[in-house]
Order: structure tokens, then C-alpha cells, then sequence
């Protein structure tokens, strides 16, 4: 199995990160925390940039983004200045447990297939909500259990292609995290994965020419990094997706107001 490390440090390189839902769950969490014209947005696990600058490009709000790897805010910092928003954005290294804003900053937190992976989520959670101003909306987008306890086999396999480091848990125990950090109107929505249509919003997310820079930087570094050839290798390895994927994994969107 690819490390976690191996597993960001080379989607950091290539600048492609990817979340469960695509375009069309993201303007779900949009809606449901009532981001709009003037919101001051923070992305926390922003990756290479997308989230924050389709934000800033469709709904006019200025956007924060952090994450816990150099390499991926500088991704994300090159995407801002290529399409144009970088007076509308800003970019830091942060690790969610431990925001470096004050207290009240933002109308809306919004995460994406990244409060998964703290260790502590609890802890992550405290935060999203501490940086959030009082009435304004935390929002996550996260890979959720259907049915617990899952077969060893479905939890390598989602290892293998989420991250190594990935502990989804169940709706009940998503929404029990933002209660404890003292979120009210709780909305959770759970869906299950159309492997199809995730393929499909990898190009809805990134449009032609942005997929052909990811392929772009996945070949140089192909055939330039032996340590990225047998990470391709192992990941090919990992397996053919399970039959019972649906009834075990999916992903939900869980939103409450402070």
C-alpha cells in the first residue's frame, strides 16, 4: 500500500486533488452554508486551489485556503494567479487542528474529503467552528461508513484509493462531531459513490486544459522520479474495486450553523 506521505507529496506535485461528489457537491455545500456575494470563505484542505477559486469565480465571496503541505499551497497559489483571483484569495500552510485565524473570521468553513485524516477530529472540528463567526455555517463533504463495522477488505481498498491515512466514520458519528463543537440545524446527507460519475468530475472540476496539465506533470514525473513509478505501480496493485462497494462506502455532507 502507497504511504500517506507518498500519497499527498506526489498529488501536491502533479496538482490534483479530488474529492467525492465533484462540482455538484460542492454547490450542494455551497447552498446548505449559504456562501454568496461578499462571504469570506475558509477551505480548509484546499489542495491545489480548485474549491477556493471556482468559489471566487462563481459566487463572488473572497476565499481562505489552507493545507498541510508546501508544495499543494503552492499549487494552489499558481491556479489563483493563472485564472486571475489571487487579489480575492490567500493561501497558507496549516494543519486543521491548529487554525492560525482569530476567533469569529468567517462566514462560512468548508471542507472536502479532508476531515477524514486529523487524527484527533474532534479536535479539527473545535476549530472549523472557533474561526467561524457566530450565525455562519460549517460544512463538510467527507467519505462516510454506510454500515459499520466494514470488512477488512473494503477498508484497504479505501485506503488504497482515498488516502493511507483516511478514517471515514458513520453519518451518526459525523454528526455527533459537529454537536459536540456546538453546532445547531444540523443537515447531514449521505450518498453513494457513482464510480462513473466521479471519473465524469474530475473534468467537470478541472475543465480540458487544467486535466491536460495534471496529465502533463504525471508524465515528467513518471518518467523522471523512480520513486513515483513504483508508487503507480503499487496503487495499480491495490485491486479491482469491490462488487459491495455501494452498501459499505459513500460520502455525506454534514452542515451546521454556530
Amino acid at each position: 500500500m502507497a504511504s500517506a506521505e507518498q500519497f499527498f507529496d506526489f498529488a501536491a506535485e502533479v496538482g490534483f486533488t479530488k474529492h467525492m461528489g465533484g462540482v455538484e457537491a460542492t454547490e450542494e455545500l455551497v447552498e446548505l452554508c449559504h456562501i454568496g456575494e461578499g462571504s469570506y470563505v475558509l477551505d480548509v484542505g484546499c489542495g491545489a486551489g480548485a474549491t477556493a477559486v471556482y468559489l471566487v469565480q462563481r459566487h463572488g465571496c473572497r476565499v481562505a485556503g489552507v493545507d498541510i503541505l508546501p508544495r499543494m499551497v503552492e499549487r494552489a497559489r499558481e491556479t489563483a494567479r493563472r485564472e486571475g483571483v489571487e487579489d480575492r484569495t490567500e493561501f497558507r500552510v496549516a494543519d486543521a487542528q491548529d487554525l492560525p485565524f482569530d476567533d469569529d473570521m468567517f462566514d462560512a468553513v468548508i471542507t472536502e474529503s479532508v476531515a477524514a485524516f486529523p487524527e484527533d477530529k474532534q479536535r479539527a472540528a473545535n476549530e472549523y467552528v472557533r474561526v467561524t463567526k457566530p450565525g455562519g455555517y460549517v460544512g463538510l463533504n467527507e467519505s462516510t461508513w454506510l454500515q459499520a463495522p466494514p470488512p477488512p477488505e473494503m477498508v484497504a481498498w479505501v485506503a488504497q484509493e482515498v488516502g493511507a491515512q483516511v478514517k471515514p466514520l458513520t453519518r451518526e458519528e459525523w454528526v455527533g462531531l459537529l454537536e459536540h463543537a456546538g453546532l445547531k440545524d444540523i443537515v447531514a446527507r449521505v450518498r453513494h459513490i457513482d464510480t462513473r460519475h466521479e471519473a465524469g468530475g474530475m473534468m467537470r472540476r478541472y475543465g480540458c486544459l487544467g486535466m491536460l496539465r495534471v496529465w502533463g506533470r504525471m508524465l515528467r514525473l513518471y518518467v523522471k522520479n523512480p520513486a513515483y513509478r513504483q508508487f503507480v505501480k503499487r496503487v495499480g496493485q491495490g485491486g479491482i474495486t469491490p462488487k459491495n462497494l455501494d452498501q459499505y462506502f459513500g460520502y455525506g455532507l454534514y452542515v451546521g450553523r454556530k
